[in-house]
């Protein structure tokens, strides 16, 4: 994994607990009422014990969210960085490897992180909600990747496809980031334990890391 990412031409970066410190999906469901129902459902997901897209479907039917619903809680609670993520995803971007953010969150909710990390919007593949128009839920779109299980093994083979990437690694926390390198997508899979540890990921991953200034110092070749 170490030498993978030495030489990744392109490196995919879950989002939540893993670029952020927290669950998106879970944050929006507090903000909108439905906390705990939908807590229990997202460890669900990312345990790998339900579909994606049956979690997904259920916890946004418990939330309903309309866009004002999602700009007032990035309002109220704007996301917070991992520690060490700027400074990975810029030796990554020094190095003029492409990075993409792969994730079963929600768009809207992602591109203001995406903004601050300097990654352009047209390399986010995230869930899309959408609206009627008043500006209420009316459901997702079904054609994302990532809204249906092995959605993250999908949209890597698609971008090696797409863009001719040798080399490609995934990074993340959850079940559902380490499918990526089991369908054989994603070169490597390393596994993000700085917010929150899995036990079948931390057994499963590559290389297991809680701190991404260790990948740093490998995308830097200062440490082997």
């Amino acid at each position: 994994a170490k030498a993978a990412l030495a030489s990744a031409d392109a490196v995919c970066i879950d989002v939540d607990s893993t670029v952020i410190n927290e669950e998106g999906i879970d944050v929006l469901a507090d903000h909108c009422g439905a906390g705990s129902a939908v807590a229990e459902l997202t460890a669900s997901a990312m345990g790998g014990s339900m579909l994606f897209q049956d979690a997904l479907q259920a916890r946004l039917d418990l939330i309903r969210p309309s866009k004002g619903d999602i700009a007032s809680c990035l309002k109220a609670h704007p996301f917070e960085l991992s520690p060490g993520i700027e400074g990975l995803v810029k030796a990554l971007h020094f190095k003029n490897v492409d990075v993409y953010l792969v994730s079963g969150g929600f768009r809207l909710m992602i591109e203001p992180v995406a903004e601050i990390l300097d990654i352009p919007k047209d390399r986010i593949y995230a869930n899309t909600i959408l609206f009627d128009e008043k500006g209420d839920y009316s459901g997702f779109d079904a054609k994302e990747f990532t809204s249906a299980d092995r959605g993250k093994p999908r949209a890597v083979t698609y971008l090696k496809e797409k863009f001719g990437y040798k080399t490609v690694v995934m990074v993340g926390d959850g079940a559902t980031d380490m499918q990526a390198k089991g369908e054989g997508a994603a070169d490597a899979f390393i596994g993000f334990g700085g917010v929150a540890v899995r036990d079948a990921v931390e057994k499963g991953a590559d290389w297991f890391v809680s701190d991404f200034d260790e990948m740093t110092a490998i995308v830097k070749g200062v440490s082997s």
